[in-house]
């Protein structure tokens, strides 16, 4: 089972959201929290698999929950998924440079929340495709700019990719190489970069020139 803490101001939304998660075989959501301060609180003292938490929340808001329990220096960080009705960039740039493996709408279905929850807990980390090539733009440097690598070129082939929101099934069809080469290639490239997950690839790949 994946264990789930929900954090937002909303008792509803809360409601709602754990009614689609507990629908699933393989989540259970362990805790709610109200604010930002409940949810940090939480968090550390349950550890769950996945945090669910919404950007404006009272005391501290989402970007701010989200480095506590994932940043830089956060020594065992946790997983967290933003999920907002608000797709502001500062909102979602804040978010995942915090360290959120994922940031998805509230109107994005039931299908996707259940996928983020899924993807964060694999590892891997899901970005409402609506935001996340205008997201990614924002961090494209200077055109004629391209950053030196430490990848060969079949994992610069996949981090472009990556950057491009394709996931390993996609990447390893357009690349005409297994998904568990390309698993291995994506662990390899994480490895490299210092990337805890495929956004902080992405975000990599955006600043570097290579998408």
């Amino acid at each position: 089972m994946i264990s789930v803490l929900l954090a937002d101001d909303q008792a509803l939304v809360r409601s709602g959201l754990r009614l689609i998660l507990e629908n699933e075989p393989d989540i259970h959501v362990v805790a709610e929290a109200a604010d930002g301060v409940e949810a940090i609180a939480l968090a550390r003292e349950l550890r769950p698999d996945v945090c669910l938490v919404d950007i404006r929340m009272p005391r501290l808001d989402g970007v701010e929950v989200t480095r506590a329990l994932a940043g830089p220096d956060v020594p065992e960080p946790l997983k967290v998924v933003v999920v907002t009705t608000f797709d502001l960039d500062e909102y979602v740039y804040g978010a995942l440079r915090g360290g959120a493996a994922g940031f998805i709408l509230k109107d994005a279905g039931p299908a996707m929340l259940t996928e983020a929850v899924r993807a964060a807990y694999a590892g891997d980390a899901l970005v409402s495709p609506s935001i996340t090539v205008r997201l990614l733009r924002r961090l494209t440097p200077a055109a004629g700019t391209t950053a030196r690598t430490p990848l060969s070129d079949r994992e610069v082939d996949v981090v472009r990719a990556i950057a491009r929101g394709r996931t390993n099934h996609e990447i390893a069809a357009e690349l005409f190489i297994s998904l568990s080469t390309v698993k291995g290639h994506v662990a390899g490239i994480q490895t490299k970069l210092k990337a805890r997950n495929r956004t902080e690839v992405a975000v990599w790949a955006w600043q570097s020139g290579l998408v």
